[in-house]
């Protein structure tokens, strides 16, 4: 009968071998082994035949093609009447990808599997650690988290990640742990759990690929000492607004901690401003807790949940990087800020707002300078900085034109002088600002006022530039200069 049995091998030593998997051995006529690597396998007498699937290792390129061989060949062993008996090390289902591929295909195909349980590495890794599973416990393959960035493990738990092999797969696991995890956070390398050379080495994070590995080498990553994950910050934010938490901040709303979020932004960006890592890593924590307590209101209000915050970011983030995350091939930042464009504007048309303006989504709550730098920076993404100085320019008084470039004129000048301009382009218009803000303090005008106004009109008068492209049937990207010059030099359009 069609049948396929799984035997789980364990760590490595006869008595963590299962009853049920030494008697299957003992009887079978044939066994298929994962690899015959396994230092169980010379504890074992049996009068059946073994075979190995280690030439496919040597043969192969990839793990993947190795995989993708073994699962081939175990299920054209099963379909046969005797079926067949496929061994692995450890437990069949912890780190076996060639198990849960075997139990995908042959329940697509009906062919019964029996999964015979086995010791993982896990359990002997517990008792030479003295740790217990339940105490939040993350494990996780190492070849996975050196494919990613960033390692998908919560700081606050302790973490064990098996298969470090090799020295070389140490050193990138520990870059990537390293972006989470500080150079000296202690860890622990266990080699041969299980087995009668156990060893485990207690050392720095940056250290684990100073030293042998083998096939049955593991690391123990530690938890952080005080909370450091997003989960345990949102427990500590959760109990703040619970009945047992704080008064004050049980009362907050969204509306009453505006000026609050507000604040704390302006101090990243002076925290920024004085090239402060510290001061910039206080301020963060201050912003983060405004982005988290925002988060909690809205749970407890039934609005959102965390998980769909950042799910949507991350989504939005991946879909306007199809050149990172896709196969859109760009030659620099220009082709970067096209593309971002023109895929908010097909979010837009989906979402059956594709009328909106390009300046729409700019705060009006900002500082009318910084309002009026961010409708500077949209409307320059099609090429508008070039075609509405001169508009603006013809429009000003004489006088005024006359005042502005004398002030340009110097500025030229104190450019050319400071070399390549960056220091001088920020002193010079800090200065300028500076005489703008005592001018209209001495004619009793708000400059905040004054400029806020300024970009309403700014504003108006580039909606009124989009109505005028759609209905050509047009968007203003793909206006020449000359059409755009035009249609906002004409009053009629205003």
């Amino acid at each position: 009968m069609a049948q396929i049995t799984i035997i789980g091998l364990g760590p490595g030593s006869k008595a963590a071998l299962t009853l049920e998997a030494w008697e299957i051995l003992q009887q079978a006529e044939e066994v298929w082994l994962r690899t015959a690597h396994h230092p169980v396998l010379r504890s074992i007498s049996t009068a059946g035949q073994w075979h190995s699937f280690d030439a496919v290792y040597e043969e192969a390129d990839t793990f993947d093609a190795v995989y993708t061989q073994i699962v081939a060949e175990v299920l054209r062993l099963g379909r046969r009447p005797e079926g067949a008996i496929y061994a692995v090390p450890g437990h069949p289902l912890v780190g076996e990808s060639t198990v849960t591929r075997i139990l995908t295909a042959a329940e697509r195909e009906s062919i019964p599997v029996h999964v015979v349980h086995g010791v993982s590495f896990v359990e002997p890794s517990l008792t030479a650690l003295n740790v217990d599973a339940l105490d939040g416990l993350q494990i996780s393959d190492a070849l996975d988290i050196v494919a990613l960035h960033h390692p998908p493990l919560n700081p606050d738990l302790p973490a064990l990640i098996g298969q470090v092999y090799s020295r070389a797969v140490a050193s990138e696991l520990k870059l990537v742990l390293m972006n989470q995890y500080p150079d000296e956070h202690p860890v622990a390398l266990l080699d041969g759990a299980g087995t009668e050379r156990e060893r485990v080495q207690r050392l720095p994070l940056y250290e684990i690929d100073r030293h042998e590995a083998s096939m049955l080498t593991s690391l123990y990553v530690t938890p952080m000492a005080s909370v450091s994950g997003f989960e345990g910050f949102q427990e500590t934010i959760a109990t703040l607004r619970s009945p047992d938490g704080c008064p004050w901040d049980r009362d907050q709303t969204h509306a009453t901690l505006r000026t609050n979020l507000l604040e704390e932004c302006y101090e990243v960006l002076e925290a920024i401003d004085a090239d402060d890592p510290l001061a910039l890593r206080e301020e963060l924590g201050d912003l983060l807790l405004q982005i988290v307590l925002h988060t909690q209101i809205a749970v407890e209000e039934g609005d959102f949940y965390m998980p769909e915050v950042i799910a949507h970011i991350d989504a939005k983030l991946k879909r306007r990087h199809p050149h990172v995350w896709g196969g859109v091939d760009v030659s620099g930042v220009d082709d970067v800020v096209v593309n971002w464009e023109t895929i908010k504007q097909r979010e837009r048309t989906e979402k059956g707002t594709g009328e909106r303006s390009m300046l729409r989504g700019i705060p009006l709550a900002l500082p009318s300078l910084a309002q009026a730098a961010a409708y500077a920076d949209r409307a320059g993404r099609i090429g508008f900085d070039k075609i509405d100085a001169a508009g603006i320019w013809v429009e000003l008084p004489e006088k005024v034109r006359h005042l502005l470039q004398a002030l340009l004129d110097s500025l030229d000048e104190l450019w050319n002088a400071d070399g390549d301009g960056t220091q001088g382009n920020g002193q010079v218009l800090g200065d300028l600002l500076l005489v703008i803000a005592d001018w209209a303090r001495r004619h009793d005008t708000d400059p905040e006022s004054t400029l806020r106004e300024a970009n309403a009109r700014f504003a108006g008068r580039f909606h009124t530039l989009e109505i005028a492209s759609r209905k050509m049937e047009a968007s203003l990207q793909t206006l020449s200069p000359d059409l755009i010059r035009r249609l906002w030099e004409n009053r009629e359009q205003s």
